[in-house]
């Protein structure tokens, strides 16, 4: 059961007995993220017997739960057509090879130009596909890291890509060129990341914090760097930046979270792994990206001393 209509649950059973709203229509398979349920839940699109409810309502054995969830609505973002590399693309879903500079949704600073305008030029059926902001995204980059990034164009797959995230099934591989050289070949750094206690636009370790693992594994030692590969176990905003940095080793070139560098304009890291199941066979994707010209320009040079 999925996408846009009125569905209808009975609480029954010892697992269901008072729970929160938000919590019990989060376990009914809907393919909708906790959030999206609040919002539709504070837009006063669930009811208790009859009853308009709130997300943090209890539910009880014998009550009926009905959610309605509403069909997309158009974006309002104008199409654009942009040079962007696909790397997959069926009826279902695309995959393309965001360059670094290219901001995935609008926002502050670039109200268009960015990966949404380039994507409803290229599949206008994703208009509206997971809500108006950012149509078809299942995931993020930050605007500056390169790489392999989804999006979904049908409101079924949406919910597939996002429920295969929400689930930790979705394989994310990063390559990252950081400052120093780890101690250890390989490890896990395991610390919770939220919003920074004093700059509000940047992310921290902090108690507190959503929980966050970051695996890591030496590829290349290089004089005063050292090339990672990094796996998401979660997907913290400013996750690998936030943690390399907390390690003692930030990205080069990160002017945020460590220093600017004279290799390169932007911070060396680009997304070249990305694996799912697709959400109408459930086939295994696996995709990768080679490193682009920039980055493997910085790697040369280094090599070179």
């Amino acid at each position: 059961m999925s996408g846009a209509g009125t569905h209808t649950f009975h609480v029954e059973g010892p697992q269901a007995r008072d729970s929160r709203l938000d919590q019990f229509l989060t376990g009914r398979n809907l393919g909708l993220t906790r959030n999206r349920l609040r919002l539709l839940i504070r837009d006063g699109q669930a009811t208790i017997n009859g009853s308009v409810a709130k997300p943090a309502q209890r539910v009880r054995n014998g009550d009926r739960v009905t959610l309605v969830v509403p069909p997309p609505r158009p974006a309002g973002i104008v199409p654009q057509a942009m040079p962007v590399t696909v790397v997959y693309q069926d009826r279902h879903l695309v995959v393309v090879d965001k360059p670094p500079g290219l901001a995935v949704h609008p926002g502050p600073g670039h109200p268009d130009r960015t990966l949404v305008n380039a994507l409803l030029a290229l599949c206008p059926d994703i208009e509206g596909v997971g809500g108006e902001v950012r149509p078809g995204i299942v995931h993020r980059l930050d605007k500056d890291t390169s790489g392999l990034i989804m999006a979904a164009k049908t409101q079924d797959a949406h919910n597939s890509l996002s429920a295969q995230i929400k689930d930790r099934t979705v394989s994310k591989g990063y390559l990252a060129l950081v400052e120093g050289v780890p101690s250890q070949e390989h490890g896990r750094i395991d610390a919770p990341v939220g919003r920074h206690p004093r700059v509000r636009t940047r992310m921290a370790v902090v108690a507190g914090g959503r929980e966050a693992r970051t695996g890591y594994r030496v590829v290349e030692r290089l004089p005063g760097a050292t090339l990672l590969e990094l796996s998401l176990e979660t997907g913290r905003t400013h996750q690998i930046r936030v943690h390399l940095a907390y390690l003692g080793h930030s990205i080069v070139g990160d002017g945020v979270y460590g220093k600017r560098s004279p290799l390169l304009d932007r911070h060396f890291l680009h997304a070249h792994q990305l694996g799912f199941r697709h959400p109408e066979t459930g086939a295994a994707v696996e995709l990768r990206s080679p490193l682009p010209p920039d980055l493997d320009q910085a790697l040369e040079l280094l090599r070179k001393r």
